[in-house]
């Protein structure tokens, strides 16, 4: 009763990141995050009435880390005329990059959450998504909106934005490993079941695509991006 009384959908959502974190998202369950709250799986349920509920509660908890990270740590925009160029897109762009590398870095603290984040939006509306999704994505919106820039460029960036962002990370994250326990590399990749004269630069470059790109080539590719509109 007293483990029951301390309960929170907080709580409950941190527990359910633990079991994540450490065992995969195929071990999480209610059973399983009750297990490790030491509690009976009923007395969840009115903190995360169903599973659905409960993995949109892993991709809100990733979000909060991100703005809590953010707080503070975003640069400062200028305000500007419409088409920003010199030290006044240097500005928007490092603006841009920080939360970039927030985002780069919360993932990487969370890697088996990574995938709800790109899939879960495809199952909940936009106006029915955490709070907390919603205050990032205000968040950069409202950034390009001090640009001075018109609603179609802003939207561009935006989308741009997010597609490379996104899709680097889960690209980055994703598992390589087929044998952990194997120490030659090729093995551990499992290149070695792939045909050689049918995929010889999969063969050959597999150990260096299995290799994290990290937070450089994430900002570099970014920068890329942006230097279009900045």
């Amino acid at each position: 009763m007293a483990a029951r009384s301390r309960l929170s959908r907080e709580r409950v959502l941190e527990a359910a990141l633990r079991v994540v974190d450490h065992e995969g998202l195929e071990a999480l369950s209610m059973r399983r995050v009750a297990d490790e709250l030491g509690v009976e799986t009923m007395a969840i349920y009115r903190y995360t009435p169903s599973k659905d509920d409960l993995l949109d509660g892993l991709v809100e908890h990733l979000f909060i880390e991100l703005e809590e990270m953010l707080e503070g740590a975003t640069p400062p925009a200028p305000h500007a005329p419409p088409g920003p160029r010199g030290d006044a897109a240097r500005l928007w762009r490092d603006a841009l990059l920080c939360i970039a590398q927030a985002m780069y870095r919360v993932a990487l603290a969370h890697p088996h959450v990574v995938p709800l984040v790109a899939t879960r939006p495809f199952t909940v509306p936009l106006t029915r998504r955490p709070p907390a999704v919603l205050r990032a994505h205000e968040r950069l919106l409202a950034l390009l909106g001090t640009a001075g820039l018109d609603e179609d460029t802003t939207l561009k960036i935006y989308r741009a934005f997010i597609s490379w962002v996104l899709g680097y990370i889960v690209i980055e994250l994703r598992e390589v490993v087929d044998n952990p326990d194997e120490s030659d590399p090729a093995f551990r990749l499992g290149l070695h079941r792939l045909p050689v004269k049918e995929f010889p630069r999969l063969r050959s470059l597999g150990p260096a695509l299995a290799v994290r790109g990290g937070e450089e080539q994430l900002t570099a590719g970014l920068a890329a991006i942006l230097s279009r509109y900045f």
